[in-house]
């Protein structure tokens, strides 16, 4: 955006330079043209007077030391020319080269001053155009025209004055752009302090949300007074949705742990009565009543991991993946061995480290484990492997159930989530969102896919440490 202002700036100078500039320079070369043309005329004039009574005496030694001395003063070649078109007189003194009539540049104007009209302006006076002033005057006398007067003039003078007023007009427009320049960048990053700010603000809050901690405001962080109030109504806007992402946080952490208590006391009621209920409906209600208290335990369980995990933007602690994973499932083994599932380690991650928030690790690799130990059935492997991909640690927990359909996989993640497929096989929904937690938490990213072979496949990559 910087880029962007600082260009539209430029481009108004650059407008106003050349706008101003180019009908600036355009008029200054006119000018010279002008005055140049001006005085040129004036002596031909002057000349076609003087020479009216030497072309009726025919005469030529009447005006040639006129001729001669305006050549040695101003370096102006003049000549006259009779009715005919033929030379009369010229400047020939003093290394001047004879005017050639021939030339069109010259045949052009004596051929229009012997049919009586006077010279016209030319076009501007351009530094690189050498072409010579040629003007031609009739001579009259008694309205008769009897010869006309040619000057020609070069223009290097005139020429040379042009390009130096260009240059300075060039200098001008250069410190112009250099003045913008200086002038733009400050004030563009004026401006842009705030948005920068804010955009560093707005990061910090998605970061926030993630990790549990608050943001750091905006502030005053100069700028335009709009920007400066909308960074002031960012920050109440932040502080707004962290408090209430807090109060949530900590209604689900108190709600789940408070109801903790009577629901042990609850299922301790229910254990109670058994062997005291005769009546077999009321035996089945009995057994019906303490599954969904179970049930109701499991998924308050989940709630407060969840919490917990939502929580848990503290310090991170570095972990070594392998040592984890070598622990956890040795304790998990005794739960596949008793179920007939085989737990098979691929631990390669080179005693590579990873920054988790604490137990981080062990929460993932439970909850990972207990999901596949469900799905798995009973002769197949749970594959836990831990693979170092560079400065990246990536580890995967491979089961052989019945995975999930391809659409599913993106849902799979949402709390409460759970496939059609899968609704009488135990559990709460929450696992893979508490899993899905923590690694946002690790800056690491989670996949699911459907490997060959049949079952589901979770990837989590994280950097190392």
């Amino acid at each position: 955006m910087r880029v962007r202002l600082q260009g539209i700036v430029l481009t108004l100078v650059a407008l106003l330079v050349f706008g101003l500039g180019i009908p600036l320079a355009r008029s200054i070369a006119a000018g010279a043209q002008q005055d140049l043309f001006l005085d040129r005329l004036t002596d031909t004039a002057r000349f076609a007077s003087l020479a009216e009574r030497p072309l009726l005496d025919n005469k030529p030694s009447l005006i040639d030391p006129d001729l001669m001395r305006y050549y040695e003063v101003y370096g102006v070649q003049v000549a006259v020319v009779d009715q005919d078109g033929k030379l009369f007189a010229s400047a020939l003194g003093g290394g001047a080269a004879r005017i050639d009539l021939k030339d069109e540049r010259i045949s052009g104007p004596v051929h229009e001053a012997l049919a009586g009209r006077r010279s016209q302006p030319a076009g501007v006076l351009m530094p690189w155009d050498s072409t010579p002033l040629v003007l031609a005057e009739p001579v009259l006398a008694d309205g008769e025209v009897h010869g006309a007067v040619l000057t020609v003039s070069e223009t290097g003078a005139e020429r040379a004055d042009v390009l130096w007023w260009w240059l300075l007009l060039a200098a001008g427009g250069i410190l112009a752009f250099t003045l913008a320049l200086a002038v733009a960048i400050p004030v563009v990053r004026w401006i842009l302090r705030p948005v920068h700010r804010l955009d560093d603000a707005t990061g910090a809050l998605v970061a926030s949300v993630v990790s549990g901690r608050e943001a750091e405001p905006v502030g005053e962080s100069g700028g335009p007074p709009e920007l400066r109030q909308l960074g002031r109504s960012f920050d109440r806007m932040a502080s707004s949705v962290s408090g209430a992402l807090a109060a949530q946080r900590a209604f689900v952490a108190d709600a789940s742990h408070q109801l903790r208590n009577p629901l042990t006391a609850l299922k301790i009621r229910l254990g109670n009565l058994e062997g005291h209920v005769d009546d077999e409906p009321a035996a089945a209600d009995l057994e019906a009543a303490r599954v969904d208290a179970g049930r109701l335990h499991q998924i308050l369980d989940g709630l407060l991991s969840l919490a917990r995990a939502e929580a848990s933007g503290g310090e991170l602690d570095p972990v070594v993946l392998d040592e984890v994973v070598a622990e956890r499932v040795a304790d998990w083994s005794v739960v596949g061995e008793a179920r007939d599932v085989r737990l098979v380690v691929a631990a390669d991650g080179d005693g590579a480290r990873v920054c988790m928030p604490p137990r981080g690790a062990e929460t993932i690799l439970d909850a990972l484990l207990d999901n596949a130990l469900k799905f798995t059935a009973s002769g197949t492997e749970i594959l836990v492997a831990v693979t170092r991909e560079g400065d990246r640690v990536r580890l995967s927990v491979r089961d052989h159930g019945p995975g999930l359909p391809p659409d599913e996989l993106d849902r799979a993640l949402d709390r409460f989530w759970r496939s059609p497929a899968h609704q009488n096989v135990p559990g709460s929904g929450l696992g893979l969102a508490i899993v899905s937690e923590l690694v946002a938490h690790s800056a690491g990213q989670l996949e699911l896919d459907l490997p060959e072979g049949g079952g589901l496949r979770i990837s989590m990559v994280f950097p190392v440490a």
